[in-house]
């Protein structure tokens, strides 16, 4: 089997879905639709945390198959840096609540180590867990403000 070097995954350096795309550029995206303010860098960033955290537990039970990686790796093989800069953000289907946004992103990482993780037939995983979390989006946002207004009526001494 040929070995690529990390190197190599970041800057797209080689054929197939393993290093489908530089994630230089994706980085530069991300850069610009966050300067921009297109793009959420709460649910980019909470992306990242969920997939680094749910790689890192998988990597020290001793998982095989890509749960074995490294938590940094499945930030290099396959499309999670793409999918969570450019579809993860889109504003109509991403929760609208701040606190929303966090919990949102760290689903599709958790979600997507799963997927990769505990299902050998479906190696990415990526656009799945967008696809089921943009279905839930609404529903986060409805319990982030429920937990809102408990809170502030709970400040106000209750009503």
């Amino acid at each position: 089997a040929e070995q690529y070097s990390n190197t190599d995954l970041f800057f797209g350096n080689m054929a197939g879905s393993c290093g489908e795309m530089s994630k230089f550029c994706v980085l530069l995206g991300a850069f610009w639709l966050i300067f921009t303010g297109v793009g959420s860098w709460r649910v980019m960033l909470g992306g990242v945390l969920g997939l680094l955290g749910a790689g890192w537990l998988f990597s020290i039970t001793g998982a095989g198959g890509l749960g074995s990686l490294a938590a940094y790796e499945h930030l290099l093989v396959g499309g999670f840096m793409f999918g969570i800069v450019f579809m993860a953000t889109d504003p109509v289907s991403s929760p609208e609540t701040n606190s929303g946004k966090w919990v949102y992103g760290v689903l599709i990482g958790v979600v997507t180590i799963l997927v990769r993780a505990i299902n050998p037939a479906y190696p990415e995983g990526t656009m799945l867990s967008i696809l089921l979390l943009n279905a839930f989006a609404p529903t986060i946002d409805h319990f982030v403000v429920a937990a809102n207004i408990k809170r502030r009526v709970r400040r106000q001494g209750g009503l």
